[in-house]
């Protein structure tokens, strides 16, 4: 994977401050977000606050203290939404064939209510 990052996809505005997002959550590691097209009631983006774009550039470049903080983050996130009784899912594309629309790492958290197989 390891493509040249694009500064000027939507996560990395984002990131920056320079587009409006539903803030859930911030860390000096990590930033979550509400999705602007929810798939489940409980729907929030994590995005490490790095230039990564799939989790591949994401485990390769960073160090192991910045991988435990992020997916920490992502833990807290999911339980402070409630959802840590009732489950939820977590999902990470990486790469064209994956359908991944944005390219910045990010992990969508899902649930709120049960989900398809």
């Amino acid at each position: 994977m390891l493509k040249e990052y694009d500064r000027n996809n939507v996560f990395a505005k984002i990131l920056r401050g320079e587009a409006k997002c539903s803030k859930v959550f911030e860390s000096d590691d990590a930033l979550a977000i509400r999705d602007i097209f929810p798939k489940a009631p409980q729907h929030i983006l994590v995005l490490p606050k790095g230039e990564h774009t799939c989790l591949t550039d994401f485990i390769e470049l960073s160090s192991d203290a910045q991988i435990a903080a992020y997916f920490r983050a992502v833990v807290k996130v999911a339980k402070d939404a409630g959802l840590g009784e009732s489950g939820y899912r977590l999902v990470t594309n990486t790469g064209p064939d994956s359908c991944q629309e944005v390219p910045h790492f990010h992990t969508h958290i899902l649930g709120g209510k049960k989900l398809d197989d």
